[in-house]
């Protein structure tokens, strides 16, 4: 029985060079907010990273997102200006001794990414199908993060940044782009071909932080529960 388990379940996996290649999309994805080229991301590929994006895990299989493509140089302007004045209004709420560091920060790659996208979750989609949504009606929201990261690790297997721009009013940007009242902006996200993706997160690299030990995020039955201490050593010695 054990033999048959095992074989099952060598032929569910992947190649190991197939595994690689997801792992590498996922340790090697980066918030991209620099580095960005000129160059137009072409149709069918852009097609193919959406694609990806609609197959992500929907509750319900609701299905709530919508992808907006926004090329106009002088849109995409109108949204850096919001990004500008959030990050004015953010700014005083960030601790005084890293303000400085702050302003550093290259947080956006609005006008120099070669399109920007907006991914948005439609609440009134699933209506009248409480499927999933009964006791956790922000499923929808969380299915359609689901599709940003589908998105962002298929962009990264083909040479493709994407920076996700938070420092923004939602109101105002919903007048930006004309988004009805019943939908949400999830993520707005610059995407273009990059000159190089950092060996390390930009914020880590600029000293804002730095990655939390895996071990110590690791509990057993409960939370804060003790325990799972083989496995917790395994984790700290998984190569990358």
């Amino acid at each position: 029985m054990n033999a048959v388990r095992n074989r099952a379940c060598r032929e569910n996996a992947f190649e190991e060079a197939e595994r690689d290649a997801v792992y590498r999309a996922i340790f090697t994805r980066r918030d991209v907010r620099s580095h960005f080229r000129p160059d137009p991301i072409d149709d069918t590929v852009l097609a193919r990273l959406l694609l990806a994006a609609h197959h992500a895990p929907s509750v319900g299989f609701m299905q709530p997102w919508n992808f907006i493509v926004v090329r106009d140089m002088q849109r995409r302007q109108a949204v850096r200006d919001l990004f500008l004045a959030a990050r004015e209004q953010e700014l005083p709420n960030i601790a005084e001794e890293r303000q400085a560091l702050y302003r550093k920060l290259k947080l956006e790659g609005i006008c120099e990414s070669a399109l920007n996208l907006c991914i948005t979750c439609d609440r009134s989609r699933s209506k009248g199908s409480p499927l999933g949504r009964w006791h956790n009606p922000e499923m929808d929201i969380y299915s359609t993060v689901c599709a940003v990261q589908n998105f962002w690790l298929a962009a990264r297997t083909e040479g493709i940044g994407v920076g996700w721009v938070s420092i923004i009013d939602v109101d105002a940007l919903k007048r930006v782009l004309n988004i009805p009242g019943h939908v949400v902006p999830i993520a707005y996200l610059c995407v273009g071909h990059v000159s190089e993706f950092a060996p390390r997160p930009d914020l880590e690299r600029n000293g804002w932080g730095s990655r939390l030990p895996l071990s110590d995020l690791i509990m057993s039955e409960i939370f804060g529960g003790e325990g799972e201490d083989a496995l917790k050593d395994i984790a700290n010695d998984v190569p990358r």
